[in-house]
């Protein structure tokens, strides 16, 4: 740090690497490059990571990703869910969806665990590595700019201006992300026809604990299982939250109920609008995920659909990618702008075929759900599967595995300290 002191003087750092965004993908990738001897900041707007009604799954491949930072054993020894199976009501009719007990990854199941505490995992075996630095309450504002190229950030903190040279900086700070908007990065929309009203019920061992989806004529509703409550979300055509909140309270309460009988006498829980966080869903891509000197992955690359839940683990794929294309070549001081480059060429096409079957499910079920009218009737796959109950590897393996899984290849360098 430079020696500028006193209130509201500019503070100055320097790095191999800065990220910015604590989300999944920032702090995975901070903990990867720490471990490959890489000095990296990340930046976090807030103070701490404890956010409702976050993504927080942890699907196989990325608990494979744990096994070969041999991190796997602790970090199930916190509190979490394992879900084994999916399962889709269509009108009340019970399909199995995915089974991850066909998988061939070392878990078989998706851990749901608060996403805070996911991450204060991550951040505090990032902090055993010399490295690795994590400031919080530092809100990245834009790029710096010099002959042409990127050159590092500049953040506004509670002790004043920051600014942070770097070699590359990752934009990891999601799908509203000033980097990518700094850097003219530009999206291409492939929109989504809903957005998701988020709540909490109190769940019951009477419940069963199989989180589900569950589809009718005119609503989707899903119930992830997360120990002793539900996480619901109430799918709502897209733009439709202020028609949902003028019909009231009641009819929203009546409509859950309807959608959920076993827990209908617990949508009396819901008395006040306060309780229900609302997610405006976008689905985009970057064209191009890089310029000199910044580079953007994950949600700030490319906003999934919450479909499958799959974007923590699109994210976290990207972070593994990123590392072991350019640990290497961040530690030895020699960054090309190719180098960079052979992110995206890595990454594109897993993101761009997830996204093409998030949208398929968007345009052949949700967006037909929605709309309303005549009962609804079992799509064939879901037919099929019930037949077949193999075929249910597949769903299995796009949600929980995805099309390109990425293993940890850079090998670790930096000494730790004991945890």
């Amino acid at each position: 740090m430079s020696a500028n002191s006193g209130p509201g003087a500019p503070r100055e750092l320097a790095a191999r690497c800065c990220v910015v965004g604590g989300g999944p993908a920032g702090l995975m990738l901070g903990l990867l490059l720490a471990r490959a001897g890489v000095d990296v900041v990340v930046l976090e707007k807030h103070a701490d990571f404890l956010r409702d009604f976050r993504g927080d799954t942890i699907h196989p491949s990325t608990l494979d990703v744990m096994a070969d930072l041999g991190l796997l054993r602790r970090l199930l020894e916190l509190p979490h869910q394992e879900v084994e199976t999916l399962t889709g009501f269509v009108e009340d009719e019970a399909f199995g969806i995915a089974d991850f007990r066909r998988l061939s990854t070392r878990c078989r199941f998706i851990a749901l665990m608060p996403q805070w505490d996911f991450l204060d995992f991550i951040a505090g075996e990032a902090g055993r590595y010399p490295g690795f630095r994590l400031i919080r309450r530092a809100e990245a504002t834009g790029v710096i700019r010099r002959e042409g190229r990127v050159m590092g950030v500049e953040a506004r903190t509670e002790e004043g201006p920051l600014t942070i040279t770097a070699d590359l900086v990752v934009g990891c700070d999601g799908r509203r992300s000033a980097i990518r908007q700094s850097a003219g990065l530009e999206s291409g929309a492939l929109g989504a026809p809903m957005d998701v009203m988020w709540f909490r019920l109190s769940r019951k061992p009477a419940d069963g604990d199989a989180t589900a989806g569950r589809f009718s004529a005119g609503a989707v509703f899903v119930t992830i299982n997360r120990g002793d409550y539900w996480q619901c979300a109430y799918l709502i055509p897209k733009g439709g939250a202020d028609a949902v909140r003028e019909r009231g309270l009641e009819a929203f309460r009546q409509a859950v109920a309807r959608l959920a009988p076993f827990a209908a006498e617990r949508a009396a829980e819901l008395v006040s609008w306060d309780q229900v966080s609302l997610l405006t869903v976008a689905v985009d891509r970057l064209k191009r995920w890089d310029r000199p000197g910044v580079l953007c992955i994950g949600d700030a690359a490319h906003a999934m659909s919450p479909i499958g839940g799959v974007g923590i683990n699109l994210a976290i794929q990207d972070a593994v990618a990123t590392a072991n294309l350019l640990a290497a070549p961040l530690r030895e001081g020699r960054l090309r702008p190719e180098d960079v480059r052979r992110v995206q060429a890595r990454r594109e096409w897993p993101t761009r075929v997830t996204q093409a079957l998030q949208v398929q499910v968007q345009n052949r079920i949700i967006t037909r759900a929605l709309a309303g009218g005549e009962r609804l009737r079992p799509p064939l796959a879901l037919r099929l599967m019930r037949r077949f109950p193999a075929l249910t590897r597949i769903p299995a393996r796009i949600v929980g595995v995805g099309v390109r899984p990425e293993r940890v290849t850079a090998p670790p360098v930096a000494a730790q300290t004991p945890p």
